[in-house]
């Protein structure tokens, strides 16, 4: 399976890299670190690819999905796995980082599959797209505006790719609580948030119930993104949910 993941860097995307990789898949690792890919290319083991890319900057997607494909000798999977998480109250969200999370969370993300597309419906293959539960199972979390309006227009994106390529399977992947991977491969999302504003955020989360209190490990999201990317066009799921159950207290032991 011969599989392009965007967003391989760190976080869940250089995560799924490596675990596709150790059940068999050829990977090209894209993002726009260097140093980052190629300590995930070593972790992925020989033969994967390291291709700089920046979403947000079209021709670069172009270049980057051409060198994939001709690296791997054609491409069967994608998976996009890039977002970012402006911490903001919304009324303070200004234009440049309502573009920048646009621009990377859906621009970036159709841009992948248009460069993608050609090589997609050759192999009849599959693209995957991550998405959040804050995004379609649950109210819009406090101080995530710019995330969470962006990875809705993304669910509503990949819907669009799906309606006119139905030859492609493209694939929503909604994620819930993770628990990421080690080292590299931890999470970098809350990366430059205010700590009061985290705190402040963080309390109204979990008083809401949106944080289930309980985290999917990173090998069980490998696991579904393998099983779907394998599926190929045939399999055809519009939408996966992977996402823990809430943690349910025993009242005789509380």
């Amino acid at each position: 399976m011969r599989t392009v993941i965007v967003g391989a860097s760190s976080g869940l995307g250089r995560s799924i890299a490596i675990g596709l990789s150790e059940r068999g898949a050829q990977v090209a690792l894209l993002a726009r670190r260097r140093e980052r890919l190629e300590g995930a290319a070593t972790e992925a083991g020989p033969g994967s690819l390291v291709i700089e890319c920046d979403v947000t900057d079209e021709a670069s997607v172009a270049a980057a999905i051409a060198a994939a494909a001709a690296g791997l000798g054609g491409i069967d999977a994608v998976v996009y796995s890039t977002g970012i998480g402006p911490l903001s109250r919304i009324e303070d969200i200004d234009a440049d980082v309502w573009r920048r999370a646009f621009d990377t969370n859906v621009v970036g993300a159709s841009l992948v599959a248009a460069a993608a597309l050609a090589h997609l419906k050759a192999s009849a293959g599959t693209a995957v797209f991550l998405s959040s539960v804050s995004a379609s199972m649950t109210q819009p979390w406090p101080g995530l505006g710019a995330y969470v309006v962006s990875k809705a227009a993304l669910d509503k994106l990949v819907e669009a790719w799906r309606v006119e390529h139905p030859e492609v399977g493209f694939t929503r992947l909604v994620v819930g609580d993770c628990m990421g991977g080690e080292g590299d491969s931890q999470t970098e999302f809350a990366n430059g948030w205010d700590p009061d504003l985290a705190t402040e955020f963080g309390t109204v989360w979990f008083a809401k119930g949106y944080i289930a209190g309980a985290l999917i490990s990173v090998d069980e999201l490998v696991a579904v993104v393998d099983t779907v990317l394998r599926g190929g066009a045939s399999l055809s799921l519009p939408s996966v949910t992977v996402a823990p159950r809430p943690q349910v207290v025993d009242p005789a032991s509380a």
